[in-house]
Parts: C-alpha cells; sequence; structure tokens
C-alpha cells in the first residue's frame, strides 16, 4: 500500500496521441493504434518519436491496469511504478505482435526491418465536371486481412513446422536438360508450403482462416476528389491494401483518369478551351450566346459595340478556367477560340448591297488594255489533303512498276550468261 494518495497529473495525452476519446473501447484503440501505426511506420518514411509515442500510449491503454491507473492519476503514477513495470516495450514488437507475433515476446526487433506489402493501384475515371465542382466516389473493395482468430499463425496451437520439401526456404530448384552437358538451373517458390518456408498440421489448422492466415473482407472506401485536382493525380490510402503476417501493409492508390469533355478543354492546368463557331454576320456585326459552364451557371458572352472578330482569334474570361488544386477561389483563365464560317455564296444583290458598306475593293494596277491581254483562267475547289494523297499512291505505284520492269530484265539477262 502506498502511504499517501499519488499525485494527479495529465491523463489525456496517451488518448490524444492515438486520436480517440477517454470513452473509447478496446476495439476503438486496436483501429486507432493500426492506422496510426501503419502511417507513422519508419520504414513508410514515418516519423520515429511518432512511432514510438503510439506503441507506448498503445502498450498503456491497452493494459486495464494500466489505463484505469493512468485514468485516475495520470502519467507521472505510472513513471513511480504504480502499473507494473514502467518501462516501455519496443515499439516494433508491439507492432509485430499487433500483426501477429506473440505478445512482447519471441525477441526484439530492434535493427530488424519489416517486408513492405505491394501497393494496390486502381484507376479512377473522373468527369471534368467533378475535377471543377469536386466529388465523393463510394468504391467497394475486398482485401486480405490478418485472420483475427489465430492471430495470423494459421493454426489452433500457433505451431509452425518447417517445410520439408524446401528445408524452410521457401525456395526449390529445378534442373532442367537443354542438351548433351548443358544444363538449366530453374528457382521457384516451394509448391507444398507457397513460399512461405513453413506448414501447419492439417488438424491444427485454424478453423476460420484454413491455415491461410488472412481472410478477405469487404471495405468501402469514400474517395474525395477535390476541386482543381488534375488527370494523373494521385489518392492514397495509408496501409489499407493487403494484409500479410510480419509484413508492413501497403497503401491503395487511386490514379485520376480524365474522361474527355465534349465541348471543354483542359490544355494547361489551371485554364479551359472551348471553340465557339460565329456566321459572318455575327462575327462583322457583333455576337452574344450563352454558356453553360461545367458547374450549370449561365454564362453570357458577347462583344463590344462595332468589335469585328476574325477567323482562329482567341478571347480570354478571367477567373472562369479551373479551380487551383487546394486554393479553390483562386481560378485560371476560360480562353475561347472563335471560327467563322462563311456563306458557299452570295447573290448579285448580296454582292451590291455588300459593296456599298464594305471598304472598297483595291484598285488593279493593270489597265484595261493589259487586262485584255491577259489569259483566263477558271479555280475551282479541292481538298489539298485528299489530293496529295492521291498523288503519293501514284507515285508509289509507279515506283513499284518500274521495279518489277527493272528486276525482270536482269534475271533474263542472268540467265543468258
Amino acid at each position: 500500500m502506498f502511504g499517501r494518495a499519488p499525485k494527479k497529473s495529465d491523463s489525456t495525452k496517451y488518448y490524444e496521441i492515438l486520436g480517440v476519446p477517454k470513452t473509447a473501447s478496446q476495439d476503438d484503440l486496436k483501429k486507432a493504434y493500426k492506422k496510426a501505426a501503419i502511417k507513422n511506420h519508419p520504414d513508410k518514411g514515418g516519423d520515429p518519436e511518432k512511432f514510438k509515442e503510439l506503441a507506448h500510449a498503445y502498450e498503456v491503454l491497452s493494459d486495464p491496469e494500466k489505463r484505469d491507473i493512468y485514468d485516475q492519476y495520470g502519467e507521472d503514477a505510472l513513471k513511480e511504478g504504480m502499473g507494473g513495470s514502467g518501462g516501455m516495450h519496443d515499439p516494433f514488437d508491439i507492432f509485430s505482435s499487433f500483426f501477429g507475433g506473440s505478445p512482447f515476446g519471441g525477441g526484439s526487433s530492434r535493427g530488424r526491418r519489416q517486408r513492405r506489402g505491394e501497393d494496390v493501384v486502381h484507376p479512377l475515371k473522373a468527369s471534368l465536371e467533378d475535377l471543377y465542382i469536386g466529388t465523393t466516389k463510394k468504391l467497394s473493395l475486398s482485401r486480405n486481412v490478418i485472420c483475427s482468430k489465430c492471430n495470423g499463425k494459421g493454426s489452433k496451437s500457433g505451431a509452425q513446422l518447417k517445410c520439408s520439401g524446401c528445408q524452410g526456404s521457401g525456395m526449390k530448384v529445378s534442373i532442367r536438360q537443354l542438351g548433351p552437358g548443358m544444363i538449366q538451373q530453374m528457382q521457384h517458390p516451394c509448391n507444398e508450403c507457397k513460399g512461405t518456408g513453413e506448414t501447419i498440421n492439417d488438424r491444427d489448422r485454424c478453423p476460420q482462416c484454413k491455415g491461410e492466415k488472412v481472410v478477405q473482407e469487404k471495405k468501402v472506401l469514400e474517395v474525395h476528389v477535390e476541386k482543381g485536382m488534375q488527370h494523373g493525380q494521385k489518392i492514397t490510402f495509408p496501409g489499407e491494401a493487403d494484409e500479410a503476417p510480419d509484413t508492413v501493409t501497403g497503401d491503395i492508390v487511386f490514379v485520376l483518369q480524365q474522361k474527355e469533355h465534349p465541348k471543354f478543354k483542359r490544355k494547361s492546368g489551371d485554364d479551359l478551351f472551348v471553340e465557339h463557331t460565329l456566321s459572318l454576320t455575327e462575327a462583322l456585326c457583333g455576337f452574344q450566346f450563352v454558356l453553360t459552364h461545367l458547374d450549370g451557371r449561365q454564362l453570357l458572352i458577347k462583344s463590344q459595340p462595332g468589335e469585328v472578330v476574325k477567323p482562329d482569334s482567341n478571347k480570354a474570361i478571367n477567373d472562369e478556367g479551373m479551380p487551383m488544386y487546394q486554393r479553390p477561389f483562386m481560378k485560371g483563365k476560360l480562353y475561347i477560340h472563335f471560327n467563322v464560317e462563311f456563306p458557299d455564296s452570295l447573290s448579285s444583290g448580296q454582292v451590291g448591297a455588300l459593296l456599298k458598306v464594305l471598304p472598297p475593293k483595291p484598285q488593279s494596277k493593270q489597265t484595261d488594255v493589259e487586262m485584255e491581254e491577259c489569259e483566263e483562267t477558271t479555280l475551282h475547289d479541292v481538298n489539298i489533303e485528299e489530293e496529295m494523297r492521291r498523288r503519293q499512291a501514284q507515285q508509289q505505284e509507279a515506283y513499284d512498276e518500274d521495279e518489277d520492269t527493272h528486276g525482270g530484265a536482269q534475271r533474263v539477262q542472268c540467265a543468258q550468261q
């Protein structure tokens, strides 16, 4: 018995480290520690000091006796020895035991680096509207998790035997005869233990995972697509990939795949581009049209009085482009590329009317006498690209015929000799 009541000290710090309330259940503590420990594991580039703090907080709060003392008297009471041993266990041992090792046993893992599981990468299709206004997508995924019944051991007793087929190495070597005096040696995972180097007695197999050490779990992830994200950008869920014993769980990574938009194009990050075709009358006399933006707003686009729009000209509207990632109140520009559609022909009356209002045609430098001496020509429409393709095809045919002719003559000459 203590001769005096212990002095009370801070009793909230460990809960804050794990990010849980003081009313958290043991299951809540496990989930919080698991998520934070994976994120801050030094093998994944996490902060070693934060990793130690998480392990110590979980070690105390997961022990009912220590937690009770901590809740009543705080951290100092534990340091004075009220909870038994006040020393902290190796944080790597705590992490290892949580993912299938024996609790705080089996020797220290200090200095031993755990193998990191592979990341799982999924493409995530998003429309340009999604990237403009932001959205949340719910995705259901299946993944392997450590079997809770056997803690990843695969057996009821926790016993594991060395595989006799590969002598515990997990690999087998096979030799193949390629020819006289030539052999090929190949290494491959052992079929009997599936490369683990261990076997489990059939009678001792865990009834839940059937000795596989992991079971499948379905999980729904909420993927937040933020305003201004770009094609190819990654959204990462740390430690949510397939679990395996003695392995740091990898991440689930979603890679954004922007779908093509029928009207808007995104080219230089935060800018948007759109094309609009004007009639010749609109280009010369002024235009006005409504453009529906990606968020449904109606923008009124119009020319200035007396303004003439030339074909292939561009105009820009500030702050109507894409939102900037993590600065959504700032936006790029909206560029409009104008095409001008000319009429196919004009009547004599229309030509006369236009001549009265348009600037006069440039005067010809030739005299009437000189003009009469010129040869008259006729213009016709032509598709220049189709014309070039046709000419190339004709040249290729002529070349092939020439090769056949010369080649045949050469063969005849050789036969005569």
